[in-house]
């Protein structure tokens, strides 16, 4: 073997670039694939090394030590000192987060506010504004006159009712002070009616002044009598001053949006009439205009010249465009649940409505549920409103207690017998689907149950016999859809059961108002399961919270994002449910999907129509 020589030694070091006598440290494989990935440019160094370069390690220790500090126990300041500095930088933070969800509720309620006025179009167009509200000759009686405003804010303040508007006339606590006549208060003697209603007690006098109102307040606690009785008195002045010819009329036009409760509003007009004209008082005539019924009854009296008209939107439209009636003399409007029809889509109908007014008219709005989105747009419509809000707008009367039920599907039927013995008859049975109705009313029939049903599909006058057969108390059961809920009065209604849960929460609180009405004591009984829609579930529990309530144990566990904003008001400002905010309404969603399917209709009636 041949030794190198030094020199020879010497080149190989310096090509090896390492003594061979000397250790040469491991490399890993994973490590050496990552160099030579290196030297090949195919990798970017991580981000967080390349902020790490530069920094001397004394650095990188600070660093460490100050997130350590922030995270754990500060040995210079007291516990206590340190839970009030974090609730307030909690507490900062919530702030912000309710700022940011209130910023986006008024972005949404701004997009879906309704752009064009609730006013016709000839005013539209000539730029019409009514200024003062009509004058009637109506005055409150002098002493009441005389009294302070912190009187009469005394008597709002026991009545709980809130108003809202310029010069709100003072509130009446008798019948006699509102100067109605004997023969009315006779009448409403009779009807065990002795002294009025909180929302009577504003809602007459700020009526009989000529003032425009947005009337709110529980079902079944008399709004009726707050639209009715001064129209009977308007109505009783002008045929006094002037007697009505053929043809002339009406004075005043109430609008309702079912025909079960235009036909209960006329039978209560004409009550109150009948008293009158028994008293020797002029005849006021009536007219009763709505669907499904001939319209010949109707034109005949309106050929006499009629005073008031009581009318469902549809016909009354078709009787406009007829020409078989005129609104030239019509200086009272009257919208009862109003915010369900312009809800349900006869907004368009009711703004045709107002174009056929030859001049100023007095327009009162009256509800149960009223969100502020349907306030805010109704005011287009009026002229310096008063508004009387007697409890929460939407929330359910405390008179009735709410027994929430976990039934399953294929139980309820079976289930609905047990329920009927809960108490004595009559009892209103409420389903969403006509054909719900339809195999309820069968399967009551079936087991010896006196019942009755009524829904859309059915023919008018069947509709008509079974409401008074059950108001009669001939039948004991009425099943019902939602065409049953709205304002309809059966005064002894002690049971409403919900055969299923409404989709909207308004509709829940309309139907068991059907029980619990002035001043008695009800009970609703309401069946719900995993078909359910949770939104629903979570405004119903909210609700029952709020009426003081059992709330059952597996609507408690339900919780929603937007629970923690529960605090902030009355609920979703769009349809004033409270387990949810205007952000998550599914109501207003569905809206906005429909009106997007309807962008550009064609109108079908045009011959030249054409499709853009």
């Amino acid at each position: 073997m041949t030794r190198k020589k030094p020199s020879e030694r010497d080149s190989d070091k310096s090509e090896d670039g390492d003594d061979n006598d000397k250790f040469v440290p491991y490399v890993p494989v994973k490590e050496r694939k990552k160099q030579q990935l290196l030297k090949l440019g195919r990798i970017v160094q991580l981000t967080a090394e390349a902020s790490n370069v530069g920094k001397s390690s004394s650095e990188n220790e600070h660093e460490e030590e100050s997130t350590e500090e922030s995270w754990g126990r500060k040995f210079n300041i007291s516990l206590l000192d340190q839970h009030t500095e974090l609730k307030k930088i909690a507490e900062a933070k919530k702030i912000s987060a309710v700022e940011k969800q209130l910023k986006e509720e008024e972005k949404i309620l701004e997009s879906v506010a309704e752009k064009k006025a609730l006013m016709g179009v000839a005013e539209l167009a000539k730029g019409i504004q009514y200024e003062d509200p009509i004058k009637t000759s109506w005055t409150p009686p002098r002493y009441i006159l005389a009294k302070p405003q912190s009187h009469h804010e005394k008597i709002r303040e026991k009545h709980r009712i809130l108003t809202e508007g310029d010069n709100v006339p003072p509130p009446l606590l008798t019948f006699r002070e509102m100067k109605l006549p004997k023969a009315i208060l006779a009448a409403l003697a009779k009807r065990n009616i002795k002294k009025p209603s909180p929302i009577q007690v504003q809602g007459i006098p700020a009526v009989l002044a000529g003032r425009d109102l947005i009337g709110i307040a529980f079902t079944g606690s008399g709004k009726t009598l707050v639209f009715v009785l001064p129209i009977i008195m308007f109505s009783l002045e002008q045929e006094l001053r002037l007697p009505f010819v053929k043809r002339e009329g009406p004075y005043g036009l109430i609008i309702c949006p079912s025909r079960e409760l235009a036909k209960q509003t006329h039978d209560i007009i004409q009550y109150y009439c009948r008293h009158l004209e028994e008293a020797g008082m002029p005849e006021i005539r009536t007219v009763l205009a709505i669907g499904g019924v001939p319209v010949n009854d109707a034109i005949a009296i309106i050929q006499q010249g009629a005073h008031i008209m009581v009318a469902t939107p549809g016909r009354l439209m078709d009787m406009l465009d007829k020409k078989l009636v005129n609104l030239d003399v019509c200086r009272y409007l009257c919208m009862d649940e109003a915010d369900r029809m312009i809800d349900m889509g006869f907004e368009e109908d009711v703004r045709t409505i107002f174009s056929y007014f030859k001049g100023q008219r007095q327009t009162l709005l009256f509800s149960a549920t009223m969100p502020k989105k349907i306030q805010n747009f109704a005011k287009s419509a009026l002229v310096k409103p008063v508004t009387i809000n007697v409890g929460r707008a939407g929330a359910a009367s405390m008179n009735v207690t709410q027994d929430v039920e976990y039934v399953k599907q294929e139980a309820k039927v079976v289930y609905l017998l047990e329920c009927l013995q809960k108490t004595p008859p009559p009892v209103l049975i409420f389903a969403e689907k006509k054909q719900d109705v339809d195999a309820i009313h069968e399967y009551l029939l079936l087991k010896g149950v006196e019942a009755v049903a009524i829904h859309g599909g059915k023919d008018q006058e069947e509709r008509y016999r079974s409401v008074e057969a059950f108001r009669n108390q001939e039948k004991d059961v009425l099943v019902a859809t939602d065409v049953a809920s709205k304002g309809l009065d059966f005064p002894d209604v002690q049971h409403v059961i919900n055969y299923d849960m409404p989709d909207d929460i308004e509709n829940y609180v309309h139907r068991i108002g059907r029980t619990g009405r002035s001043g008695s004591k009800g009970l609703a009984t309401t069946f719900i399961n995993k078909a359910t829609e949770q939104f629903v579930l979570l405004d119903l529990k909210h609700l029952l919270i709020e009426a003081k309530q059992k709330v059952p144990p597996f609507l408690g566990e339900l919780c929603s994002e937007t629970e923690k904003y529960a605090d902030l008001g009355d609920g979703c400002s769009y349809c004033g449910g409270l387990g949810h905010r205007i952000t998550e309404c599914p109501k207003l969603e569905a809206v906005q999907s429909k009106q997007a399917s309807n962008i550009g209709r064609r109108d079908y009636l045009s011959n030249t129509a054409a499709d853009y």
